[in-house]
Formats: structure tokens, sequence, C-alpha cells
């Protein structure tokens, strides 16, 4: 994990994706895309059903960790319409006892009225504390952004000619940009440029670019 000041407030990055908020005792999850394989399945796409059940995996080992009182999903929460893992996803939050937040994302086309009847709250973006947090990047004058969208992600060379390429957390002076958060989504490499702060995660652990 990786501790960061901004604004005079704590933030910890940690190895899942995940970010979490210390003096709001809130956790942001970005890009879930729950119900990808259910869909990807359906459509005659092979995928290991054990995928299905990574986010729930993930989320209980960070509930553990920090004990949160605010979970807030920063956008594409679900892939598509609703599918049998909304009857998983349902489940889970009713045993839940904290305020659930979802910032709509491009993908999160699920009616809000579903997501209100197991007390979902359905927001466009939210600001607090100067802090501005939605799904897209954008630059909002007077706030620093926390969003999602694009699966950030940076090529590591070797010291050979092998690569790698990583999910990382892209920090630019009013920008932070969450890896995400889905065990089955892509990656959209970036290119850091002076002025911005990658920290790559692999999953275990989370390390700052030089």
């Amino acid at each position: 994990m990786s501790l960061i000041e901004i604004n005079n407030h704590n933030f910890i990055l940690h190895p899942s994706g995940a970010i979490f908020w210390l003096e709001k005792k809130t956790l942001f999850l970005a890009d879930v895309h729950l119900g990808k394989v259910a869909h990807f399945r359906k459509n005659g796409i092979a995928v290991p059903r054990k995928a299905e059940g990574l986010f729930y995996e993930k989320i209980t080992k960070l509930l553990d960790d920090f004990t949160p009182t605010r979970i807030i999903f920063l956008g594409d929460l679900f892939h598509s319409e609703q599918n049998n893992e909304w009857y998983l996803f349902e489940s889970w939050v009713k045993k839940q006892n904290l305020e659930i937040i979802l910032i709509e994302g491009n993908h999160d086309i699920i009616p809000k009225l579903v997501y209100n009847s197991i007390n979902v709250k359905i927001l466009e973006n939210l600001i607090e504390d100067k802090f501005y947090f939605t799904h897209l990047p954008i630059h909002k004058k007077d706030y620093f952004v926390f969003c999602g969208h694009i699966h950030p992600g940076v090529k590591i060379k070797g010291s050979g000619l092998q690569q790698m390429k990583m999910p990382c957390f892209f920090k630019s002076k009013d920008q932070l940009i969450l890896p995400a958060f889905g065990g089955f989504t892509g990656l959209h490499i970036l290119s850091p440029t002076k002025g911005v702060k990658v920290y790559i995660t692999t999953g275990k652990e989370v390390m700052e670019m030089s």
C-alpha cells in the first residue's frame, strides 16, 4: 500500500486498485464491470467462471482491512444490462452496513430505480471538500478530480528487451485516475509526462514508478 496526501487529506492506494480516504472512512473503486463474464459467456465467448467471484473476494478483504462507512463506485459498476450477476450483487449489498454510492459511468445502463430498490444511491458526480468525484477523466477548476474509465496502465521495460504492461494509479497535478478494479478488463497504456506520478500495482503491492 502507498499513502499519499492531497489537499491536506490522506489517501491509501491499495494493491487491488482501490483507494481509501482516511479522514472520511470512504472506499473508492472504479470500473468493476460486474456481469462482464456472464455477458461474454452468453455471447459464446469462453471465460472461466471463477472470474465471477473475484470482486467479492477482493471487496471482502478491503472491508476487513479498512472497515469503511461508505463505498463509492466511480462508474461502470456493471458492464451491461442485468444478468445473473445482479442477484449476487444484490445479496452482497443486503449484507452490508454502510452507505453505497454509484457515480454513473458510460456502461451503467441498469435503471436507477433498480439500484434504489436495494438502497444504492446513484449520482452523476460528487463534490466534497474541494474534491470532485466522477467517472470520466476531466479537469474541474478549483477541484482535485478522482475518476476512472480508461483502465490506466504503463509499460515497464526490463534490463533486457522484455516488456510488461502493468495497471497503475495515474496522478497529475489536479487529477488521479484509478485502475480498473474488475478482474476481466483491459489496459489503456499511458505515457507519463513531467509532473505526473505513476503508482504501479502488482495486485500485491503498490510502487511509485521513478
